[in-house]
């Protein structure tokens, strides 16, 4: 139940020295916030209840309406953005679930990311801060190079022993708990991404419905890369040729969530050209959170007009694996007795308005007894690295979403993104549910269906 509002100051009225950095803020946000979708927000309050964070603290300033109320006051010159305006920006899991609610279409999700692309560049940064938020989104995420290094020194520190170690000292005190946790339930890391395992292109199996570009991730394929190898296996099962260009890189969407919109688009004008030169007819992406972010490219990339026909030829093939497959040829599924329940990825849901092929393949399977999830499309408090940069209120809305979770007594928690699957595992761990329940990703499910259909042939 929505606690009772409580109103409180989220930024200065008082006039600050024109070249301070918060006056620097407000005066990039009246000119990058879109003023279409602050003037849409009709004020309904249709929002709330589909606001996890204005659920978990009652206050108007942490709702989707509040927010754009603040982001309006600063862009019409009444409010000096301040570290309250900056801390209700950045309270935000960024999730979405209010853009499904609003009768009046409002993408909140884009006036978000534009406010936080102000602060970051203009608003106060210790220095070290700035190092590395460079480090990680300019020098890491976009290094796919890096990235499989990265994933050797894990898998070492994994497989070592070290790990193991780590948790036994005082070594890992340093940690904040959650982070703790969630080394605990990370699976095995690798530097063998897809490329590495199956080269760049797989021929369709049967009757060929189509060429395929698999988006590999950057996260996907340094921690999941057993999960992209069978969804490029399960593709070509369904009749798609699947190519899986190397050049590719991170789809931007954890630059963009925190601000960094230059390294975002640096990544969605290379993505462009990179899938364009591979002739694809279809992008197909097993994580919800880069589907979402690489459909956002033609109004990322709105005022560059050199780039907005490819952007947009970019986005009208962008395709969740789940659609992909329950369109193509059908799959030979064997029986799999469990039962089992879905937690919708927001980006997935709410971005990409993908909610019914996940279930649809689900329910093909033989032996499934699906469960729905209650609020199974309120966010499980990932969020990208929410769940790192704001533990406690991540936290909460986790350990809420595993009593929903324990009540359909299923025995496999089933989800459609790497991050949700991390946090879904997280949430296990936390509840004492290792015993009962195992988190997994909707394709691990389906590869293991076709795998014990065809030992049967």
């Amino acid at each position: 139940m929505t606690k009772a509002v409580r109103q409180e100051p989220a930024c200065s009225v008082n006039p600050s020295p024109e070249n301070s950095p918060w006056k620097k803020v407000g005066n990039q946000l009246k000119l990058s916030l879109d003023q279409d979708e602050l003037t849409h927000c009709m004020r309904c309050g249709f929002c709330l209840p589909a606001c996890p964070t204005y659920r978990e603290t009652g206050l108007e300033a942490a709702s989707p309406r509040g927010r754009i109320a603040l982001m309006k006051a600063v862009s019409d010159g009444l409010m000096t953005p301040d570290q309250t305006f900056d801390d209700q920006m950045n309270l935000c899991l960024g999730c979405r679930a209010c853009e499904s609610a609003c009768p009046a279409d409002v993408k909140f999700g884009r006036l978000l990311e534009q406010a936080r692309a102000g602060i970051a560049e203009h608003g106060p940064k210790p220095r070290r801060a700035r190092f590395l938020r460079s480090l990680i989104f300019r020098h890491l995420f976009p290094k796919q190079g890096r990235l499989r290094f990265i994933g050797a020194v894990m898998a070492f520190y994994q497989r070592s022993g070290l790990r193991w170690l780590f948790h036994q000292t005082r070594l890992s005190k340093g940690l904040p708990e959650p982070l703790r946790q969630m080394d605990r339930v990370l699976p095995p890391a690798t530097s063998k991404g897809i490329t590495q395992r199956l080269g760049i292109i797989l021929p369709a199996r049967g009757k060929p419905r189509g060429r395929v570009g698999l988006f590999r991730g950057c996260i996907m394929d340094v921690i999941f890369a057993d999960t992209n190898e069978k969804t490029a296996r399960i593709l070509s099962a369904a009749g798609y040729e699947v190519v899986i260009p190397p050049a590719q890189q991170c789809c931007g969407a954890l630059q963009a969530h925190a601000g960094e919109e230059r390294e975002s688009k640096k990544a969605a004008r290379h993505n462009i050209r990179v899938f364009r030169e591979a002739k694809v007819d279809w992008i197909a992406s097993n994580a919800g959170g880069c589907g979402a972010q690489l459909k956002e490219y033609p109004y990322l990339l709105r005022e560059e007009t050199d780039q907005i026909d490819d952007a947009r030829w970019f986005s009208e093939r962008v395709k969740d694996v789940s659609e992909l497959i329950a369109s193509g040829l059908p799959l030979p599924l064997g029986k799999v007795n469990r039962r089992i329940t879905y937690q919708d990825s927001c980006h997935l849901g709410n971005g990409m308005g993908c909610h019914r092929e996940p279930r649809e393949l689900l329910n093909s399977i033989p032996g499934l007894d699906f469960i729905e999830l209650f609020e199974s499309d309120r966010c499980c408090g990932s969020a990208g690295i929410y769940n790192i940069t704001h533990p406690e209120m991540s936290m909460n809305i986790l350990d809420q979403k595993m009593n929903h979770v324990g009540e359909t007594k299923a025995d496999l928690l089933v989800t459609s993104n790497p991050g949700c699957l991390l946090q879904m595992q997280l949430g296990i761990r936390r509840a004492g549910l290792e015993d009962r329940i195992e988190a997994i990703h909707l394709i691990d499910l389906l590869a293991a269906s076709v795998e014990t259909a065809e030992k049967k042939r």
